[in-house]
């Protein structure tokens, strides 16, 4: 049987805290930020942690238990 790869374009976009959790960014903060409120800007800005339901799909894709 072999080995299960790594899908890289979520491993670029997910990483893992020591705790388990999975750490992304937001999107939409690439381009027409002209048309984005300041708040709306100013929230996307920061990291956030994706979902407890969505975390162990995300895992397997990244291959990291």
């Amino acid at each position: 049987m072999g080995k299960i790869k790594t899908h890289k374009a979520s491993a670029k976009r997910f990483s893992l805290t020591k705790s388990g959790l999975v750490k992304m960014n937001h999107s939409h903060h690439r381009h027409k930020l002209g048309i984005k409120t300041a708040k709306r800007k100013r929230h996307l800005r920061g990291g956030a942690y994706l979902s407890s339901s969505m975390a162990p799909a995300v895992k397997v894709l990244i291959q990291k238990f």
